[in-house]
Formats: C-alpha cells, sequence, structure tokens
C-alpha cells in the first residue's frame, strides 16, 4: 500500500510538471522572441532559444509608441483602482455578512447579479456618464469605472472567507470595547489575509488585462498600454519582434505583484486565527 501511494504521488508531481511546462511553454517562447533580433523572430523554420541575445525589439517598441507612458497609466489606473475596490468592498461584504438582517440575503444576491453583468453592457452609459463629468481621457476616469466594476468581484470573494470567521470574535473584541470598525481592522483583517490577497491579485488582473473600457474613455493623455499596442499593431502591420517585447513588458509588472502576493494566498484561515 505505501509503494502504491508512492507511486501514484510521483505520477501525480509528473503529471503536474508536464501540464505546467505546457502551460508556460507559449509564454517562455514569447519571451525568447522578445530577445531575438527581428531577423530570428520570423525565420523559417524558427528556432526557441536565441542564437543572439539583443533589445533590438525593445528599442523598435520605444521608438514607436510611447510604452512607458502607456505602462505608467495601466499601472497606475489598475493599482489605485484595485485598493479602493479591496477597501471599500471588503468593509461592504464585512457589513453585510455581519448584519444578520433578511435584507443581507438580498443584498448578497445583488451582489452576485451586478458580477453577473457584462461590461460591454453597460459600457456605452458609463462613457456618456464620464463625458458629462468633464472626465474623457483622464486616468481618474479609469479609476472610477474599474473600482466600481471589480467591486462585486471582491465583496463576492470576501463574503465566503468572513462566512468561515466565527463571530464570537467579534463579540470578544465588542466586549473589550472595541467599536465595529476597531473590530474589522485589528481582528477580522489579519485572519482574512488570504483573502485580501486573492482578492487583490484578480482584481488587479481585471483592471490590467481591460481594453474594452480603455478603448472608449481614452484618446491620448490617458491611453493605457493595451489600447497603444493595439494602436501599434494597426499601425505597424503586425511587426511580430515589437509585439512580444510589448507583451512581455505588460505582463512582467504583474507577474512580479503576483510572486510577492504569493505567500499570502497559501496562508490557511485557521493560522490567521491563531496569529490573531
Amino acid at each position: 500500500m505505501k509503494r502504491r501511494g508512492e507511486t501514484g504521488k510521483n505520477l501525480g508531481i509528473g503529471l503536474s510538471v508536464i501540464l505546467t511546462l505546457c502551460w508556460l511553454f507559449p509564454y517562455i517562447y514569447v519571451i525568447c522572441c522578445a530577445f531575438k533580433p527581428g531577423s530570428e523572430v520570423i525565420a523559417v523554420p524558427p528556432r526557441f532559444f536565441p542564437k543572439v541575445f539583443s533589445v533590438e525589439n525593445f528599442s523598435g517598441l520605444l521608438e514607436r509608441m510611447d510604452a512607458l507612458g502607456y505602462l505608467f497609466n495601466s499601472l497606475t489606473a489598475a493599482l489605485i483602482s484595485t485598493l479602493i475596490a479591496l477597501i471599500l468592498g471588503s468593509l461592504a461584504a464585512y457589513a453585510i455578512q455581519r448584519s444578520g438582517a433578511k435584507l443581507s440575503v438580498a443584498l448578497v444576491v445583488l451582489v452576485l447579479c451586478l458580477k453577473m453583468i457584462p461590461t460591454s453592457s453597460i459600457v456605452v452609459p458609463i462613457y456618456e456618464l464620464i463625458c458629462n463629468l468633464g472626465l474623457y481621457d483622464t486616468k481618474i476616469a479609469l479609476i472610477i469605472v474599474y473600482g466600481a466594476i471589480n467591486m462585486p468581484f471582491v465583496m463576492w470573494t470576501m463574503l465566503s472567507f468572513y462566512e468561515g470567521i466565527p463571530t464570537t470574535l467579534d463579540e470578544a473584541a465588542f466586549m473589550d470595547g472595541a467599536s465595529s470598525l476597531q473590530t474589522f481592522r485589528k481582528v477580522i483583517l489579519p485572519i482574512c489575509k488570504p483573502g485580501l490577497a486573492t482578492a487583490f491579485i484578480f482584481t488587479l488582473f481585471l483592471a490590467w488585462n481591460d481594453f474594452l473600457v480603455a478603448l472608449l474613455l481614452t484618446s491620448t493623455n490617458a491611453k493605457t498600454f493595451t489600447v497603444g499596442l493595439a494602436g501599434f499593431l494597426s499601425a505597424y502591420n503586425l511587426d511580430l519582434g515589437p509585439m512580444c517585447a510589448g507583451a512581455f513588458l505588460f505582463s512582467f509588472p504583474v507577474m512580479i505583484i503576483s510572486l510577492l502576493a504569493q505567500k499570502y494566498i497559501v496562508q490557511g484561515m485557521t493560522a490567521g486565527a491563531v496569529k490573531g
């Protein structure tokens, strides 16, 4: 039985490694193409690794579009909107889950309905509102819209974490004289770090990868990298070298943030309760 268990474990590990390599293969190939000279990118037959490492594609990308400015716009809008959605969404979800009123069930259903609404169905009214407010082509407009669109996702994610926290912790804090906000900040938040990290990363992905909202709400000053790269491709007729360089620049910051926050995702709820 022990040998069978070890064999099954080894097979599971081997299958996981194979699936991981298959999943990473396209991205690794894009990175390799980003550091190839332009002639090697379109060479037939193609080579996986470059013969000579070159930054030609990056220099060509920077010459043809304001890549760094677009990246800054994307990062600013995604980070600030994610923080706003995380703060307001976690507070709202805590209030809904701890209220205990019959209305809370209706609010949970409303949050789920808001989460299910596709962005494409509400983007035209959003465009009209932003234009009427005089915020067209500003990062503030992107921050407000991303925060509002992604807040239901944060609320729905945090509701499941709050349900696993016993209300006795809130009652004990209340008996010690803590207010609701102090209880949330000093007792609940340390326990919910895995949930907050998960909501942060996925909400950041949603804002960072957005194309439709940024396409309609920006033109020049607040243009994001996704819109800029789309314009670059149409203007320069699918130049694969700079395209791979742009894909690498676009994905690298989010990967670094994900790696930094990964340790909080794997933490268990019970470990957080013991620390609190």
